[in-house]
């Protein structure tokens, strides 16, 4: 299967259309729908961070790129916002009671549990999360 991207403006109203073109790639793939939900809600988390954190100072885009490498239906998130490894952020406390928790950190965490594998890297100015699914 061929990578495919979208390429669009980081703004929460677009989510649908990125769940959507995501959607669309994982069912060509294959993807057991219980996969394709955590990439979907993954992918969700992953993009309204970027709408609400990455550009502080006006407006960017968010490129999406996805397709099948073997066994492993992969999803790149790309922005040119600020530079942020969202894997770099503590696990948040899940032993301490909801009114001791810290507010946030659970979409990090939905992201780590449901992907199979998870990186970040900087390249040329951008920030890329890859998240990779095994089929079955």
């Amino acid at each position: 299967m061929e990578f495919d991207t979208l390429r669009i403006a980081a703004r929460i109203e677009n989510l649908n259309r990125a769940m959507e073109f995501v959607e669309e790639k994982a069912v060509h793939f294959g993807l057991n729908p219980k996969k394709r939900f955590g990439a979907l809600l993954a992918l969700e988390e992953a993009f309204v961070n970027i709408c609400r954190y990455a550009y502080p100072r006006g407006e960017g885009d968010v490129a999406l790129l996805c397709g099948g490498e073997g066994e492993l239906f992969v999803l790149e998130i790309t922005d040119t916002g600020d530079p942020f490894d969202v894997l770099s952020l503590p696990e948040p406390d899940l032993t301490a009671s909801i009114v001791e928790r810290k507010i946030g950190g659970l979409g990090i965490h939905f992201i780590r549990k449901l992907s199979d594998s998870a990186s970040y890297r900087r390249v040329r100015n951008q920030n890329v999360l890859r998240l990779a699914f095994n089929r079955a």
